[in-house]
């Protein structure tokens, strides 16, 4: 288990971490996102003790992961791909986590096969893609069997087939009853394989809930309704209190009611419908509505000048 109690962290004026608190259960993959600058890195440094915290604790199996004598095999952990050596091999840098953790030799060619590495692991770091970085840290991070894992942006550099085994590989993680954390910005990932998000901006919690919540719009159903008679319709279901608008396509979409609900009031009404279903919005459509107010940097296109304002 990961619990983060009450976490600050300051530097200098520049406040990371804002009392932040959230617990990472085993059994699940628990996404943790945020934008750029919220605190994600800084509470996993704190975490896995490479920062120390201005006030509150983060834990892992309810202990600092300084404490521990032997830490890959409590928990395994991939921040930064690029943090090998670039004069070893992939298999002599395995080495030497197993041998400074106190782990069979065994474990080494165990974790090289189950992260495709077998026809690279002679060769040097820095001959490795982005992609075979990322299979390397994944493998160190597996080599002590734990039951906590922290994985910062694993996708990154992989191909397609190295992404759909991620993903796999973090499910069986949790279905085998480990602790899974994962930041990512890749929603679409996320998306598929989290059983929790946690949301973080400006260092502060924006959201702690189960991903089908934040995919339900945390309790704000749409259902999107088309029908040959949509005035009639718009009347019926402003006058039962749901808020409703009209889509560019002439569809309405309707905020505050189930499916059902539409359905039974249209049938009420005698009104005719050619559609009818609950709209599921995108992971990246609700945290961008959450985040909104917590990102530093905006971007703005242009407004393209009119013609008379050309002349």
């Amino acid at each position: 288990m990961i619990e983060v109690r009450n976490l600050t962290r300051r530097y200098g004026d520049v406040l990371a971490v804002d009392d932040l608190s959230f617990r990472v259960e085993p059994g699940t993959v628990t996404g943790f996102l945020g934008p750029n600058g919220a605190g994600k890195s800084t509470t996993m440094r704190v975490l896995l003790g490479l920062d120390r915290p201005t006030s509150g604790t983060a834990l892992v199996n309810g202990r600092p992961y300084a404490t521990f004598a032997e830490p890959l095999r409590e928990v395994g952990a991939l921040l930064d791909p690029g943090a090998a050596h670039p004069g070893r091999t992939g298999r002599g840098h395995l080495r030497v986590a197993a041998r400074t953790n106190g782990l069979p030799a065994r474990r080494v060619e165990e974790v090289i096969e189950r992260v495709g590495l077998a026809g690279a692991a002679r060769r040097r770091i820095k001959g490795y893609s982005l992609g075979m970085r990322q299979r390397l840290g994944i493998a160190a991070a597996l080599i002590g069997d734990p039951a906590v894992l922290v994985f910062d942006e694993p996708v990154n550099g992989l191909d397609l087939d190295g992404v759909r085994w991620i993903r796999g590989l973090l499910r069986r993680l949790a279905d085998e009853g480990r602790t899974v954390l994962v930041s990512s910005h890749l929603l679409s990932e996320v998306e598929q394989v989290a059983d929790r998000l946690v949301v973080i901006g400006r260092g502060r919690l924006i959201a702690d809930t189960s991903t089908r919540e934040i995919l339900q719009g945390l309790g704000r159903t749409k259902v999107r309704v088309r029908s040959p008679r949509p005035d009639l319709l718009l009347d019926a279901l402003r006058e039962r209190g749901l808020t409703a608008q009209r889509e560019a396509d002439g569809d309405l979409l309707v905020e505050g009611g189930a499916a059902e609900d539409v359905g039974g009031l249209a049938h009420a009404r005698h009104i005719p419908l050619h559609h009818l279903s609950e709209v599921r919005q995108s992971l990246e459509e609700a945290y961008l509505e959450l985040t909104d107010s917590s990102v530093e940097h905006h971007g703005r296109e242009p407004v393209p000048a009119t013609t008379e304002g050309a002349r």
